[in-house]
């Protein structure tokens, strides 16, 4: 819900930070791999209780992971990088409420299975809309420098991320947290289905005057 926003009040920053980053010829994979690195760095350092190491490693990760995507507009975007920036960027997602369950098992296993069967439906609902919008050639307009089509939600990359810091900060709270996220993907979920079967339902339907058998 809330990644156009902060997308666009941030782009500026990110364009100016991955100028020198081009110059110096960092690759654009070369920085989703850094940051993937580092978020599983982040989910080892919850696993062990150590929150605030984590939360700043998480920033670290996602600021390599906003820079990859300036570093390949300003140099040539791949089919390569779209496909590694996603579906890295998935498995840290699922890797930090994993975490959690490793540090307090008794207190946060359950709850972090809601969350990450919540993510399951997020993630697909996201995944097959974009695939299937590709192969029909539709665009998001919304998100024009995404790789593919971005479908969007009440729980976006930025309201994960303040998941996650709420959890880092208030480790304690980490059940509750993760039981109100999990409600909020189950509505992007069904707002997904909704908008999902009204789109492709007025692609498929027949334009008026054509026959159809």
């Amino acid at each position: 819900m809330l990644d156009r926003f902060i997308l666009r009040l941030i782009q500026p920053a990110v364009r100016l930070l991955a100028r020198p980053l081009v110059a110096a010829g960092v690759r654009a994979n070369a920085l989703t791999w850094t940051g993937f690195a580092i978020g599983m760095l982040a989910a080892l350092l919850i696993s062990q209780a150590a929150f605030m190491p984590a939360l700043l490693a998480m920033a670290a990760s996602r600021l390599c992971d906003a820079l990859d995507g300036a570093v390949a507009r300003q140099t040539q975007p791949t089919d390569l990088g779209g496909f590694l920036d996603i579906t890295l960027d998935f498995v840290f997602y699922a890797s930090i409420p994993l975490a959690f369950a490793f540090a307090e098992p008794a207190r946060n296993a359950l709850a972090s299975a809601v969350v990450l069967a919540a993510f399951v439906g997020t993630a697909s609902s996201f995944l097959a809309f974009a695939a299937l919008a590709a192969k029909r050639g539709l665009h998001s307009l919304d998100y024009p420098d995404k790789s593919f089509y971005f479908l969007g939600g009440l729980t976006e990359g930025t309201e994960t991320l303040a998941f996650f810091a709420a959890a880092c900060l208030w480790p304690d709270s980490f059940a509750p947290l993760a039981y109100g996220f999990a409600a909020l993907c189950g509505l992007t979920l069904v707002a997904r289905l909704v908008w999902g079967m009204r789109a492709f339902a007025q692609a498929a339907a027949p334009a008026p005057g054509m026959r159809h058998d």
